[in-house]
C-alpha cells in the first residue's frame, strides 16, 4: 500500500498553507470559498479523509459502526445469521455507548464500496464491519487506500492491513463428511452457495479434502441461498439413475426446502436421503425431522467483530483472529445410509 496523502501534500499541490486546508476540510471559518472549493474538490480527487487517530486527537470521533449488507432483503426476512450476528454486534456497542449504522443495498456490493466512502468523507462514521467477502474482494482495498478502519468477516488475509475474523471451513467440512462416512454413505451431494463468496469456495476445497480421506464421492453443485433455487437442484439430483444418499447443504434455509423437495416426491428422510446443514438455528430443531447442522455461536461471532473493530479505533490492532470452532449437532435427517 502506498503512502497516504497528507494535508501537507495537498498544501504543497494548492499553494497554500497547511493551515488553510485544515480549515477547509473540517468546515471551519479562516478560508476563502474559492480556496475552500479548491480543497475540497483536491480531496474528492485523492480519495482523502481525514485518518482515524487525527480523529481521535481532535475529539471528532462519531462513536458509529457502520455495516452494509449485500443482500436481498427478502433473504435476510429468512435467514436468521444476521440477526443473530447484528444482535451480538449491538450488545458490545451498547454496552461501550456506540451506535450501529445498518444499510441493506440488496446484491450491489459496488453500491456497498460506495456507502462506506460516503459515510466516511462525511465522518458519519469510525470504522466498518465487512460481512461476505467475495473473491479478490475490493473493498479490502478501498478500506485501506481511504485509511478507514475496518475488521473483515473472513479470510484469513496474509497481506491485509485489516483485522480478519476466520473460520476453520475445512475443519467444519470435516465433521459433517466424517459423520456422513461413519452412517456408511458413499454418494453425497454438495450443494453450495455461489462461488463469488470466499467462505463458499473454502468449504468446497474442505469438502473435497475430506471426502478423499475417508474414500467417499462428493459432488458440488452451486445453488442460490434462496429456497426455491435449492428445491430445484434438489429435485434435480433425485431424479438420477444413482442419486446421492446425502445432501449438504450451504445453510438451514436451503436444507428444509431441500427435504420439502425430496418430501413432495415421495424420498423419505432420513431413511432414503440424509441431510445436512452448514448452518444452525431454532428452527433446525423445532421442524420434523429435527436438521443435523453444524452449530456455532453466532452472537459471539458479531461480538468479537464489534470488540476487533473497536480496539483498532483505539489504536490496537488485533491482526488475525481465529474464530471458535463449530459443533456438529447430530439430529433426526441423518441417519445409516440405505442398502
Amino acid at each position: 500500500m502506498g503512502r497516504r496523502t497528507t494535508m501537507s501534500d495537498m498544501a504543497r499541490q494548492l499553494g497554500i498553507s497547511k493551515a488553510a486546508v485544515s480549515y477547509a476540510l473540517n468546515g471551519q471559518p479562516g478560508v476563502a470559498a474559492t480556496t475552500r472549493e479548491r480543497v475540497l474538490a483536491l480531496a474528492q480527487e485523492l480519495g482523502w479523509h481525514a485518518s482515524s487517530s487525527a480523529r481521535a486527537l481532535s475529539g471528532s470521533q462519531t462513536k458509529v459502526v457502520g455495516l452494509v449488507l449485500s443482500r436481498s432483503p427478502d433473504l435476510l426476512t429468512t435467514e436468521t445469521f444476521f440477526m443473530r450476528f447484528l444482535a451480538g454486534v449491538e450488545s458490545v456497542l451498547s454496552e461501550r455507548g456506540w451506535s450501529l449504522l445498518l444499510r441493506v443495498i440488496g446484491d450491489h456490493p459496488e453500491v456497498e464500496i460506495e456507502t462506506y466512502e460516503r459515510w466516511w468523507g462525511e465522518r458519519r462514521i469510525d470504522g466498518v464491519i465487512l460481512l461476505d467477502e467475495r473473491y479478490r474482494d475490493p473493498r479490502v482495498n478501498t478500506v485501506e487506500r481511504v485509511g478507514l478502519p475496518a475488521v473483515l468477516c473472513g479470510g484469513p488475509l496474509k497481506d491485509a492491513a485489516i483485522p480478519c475474523l476466520w473460520t476453520d471451513q475445512g475443519g467444519d467440512a470435516a465433521l459433517v463428511v466424517q459423520h456422513l462416512a461413519e452412517l456408511g454413505h458413499r454418494r453425497v451431494a454438495h450443494l453450495a452457495g455461489p462461488a463469488e463468496f470466499v467462505h463458499e469456495r473454502a468449504r468446497r476445497r474442505g469438502v473435497r479434502r475430506a471426502a478423499r480421506a475417508v474414500g467417499i464421492d462428493v459432488e458440488t453443485i452451486e445453488a442460490p441461498y434462496t429456497g426455491p433455487g435449492a428445491g430445484e437442484r434438489t429435485r434435480e439430483l433425485l431424479t438420477r439413475p444413482e442419486p446421492p444418499t446425502a445432501i449438504i447443504y450451504a445453510s438451514d434455509v436451503t436444507a428444509l426446502a431441500g427435504i420439502r423437495a425430496a418430501t413432495a416426491m415421495g424420498v423419505r428422510v432420513p431413511d432414503d436421503l440424509s441431510v445436512v446443514s452448514w448452518d444452525d438455528s431454532q428452527l433446525a430443531g423445532l421442524v420434523t425431522p429435527s436438521l443435523t447442522a453444524l452449530s456455532r455461536d453466532t452472537p459471539a461471532y458479531g461480538r468479537l467483530a464489534a470488540e476487533v473493530l473497536l480496539d483498532l479505533v483505539a489504536g490496537s490492532h488485533r491482526g488475525r483472529v481465529q474464530v471458535d470452532a463449530s459443533v456438529l449437532k447430530a439430529r433426526e435427517s441423518t441417519a445409516a445410509a440405505p442398502d
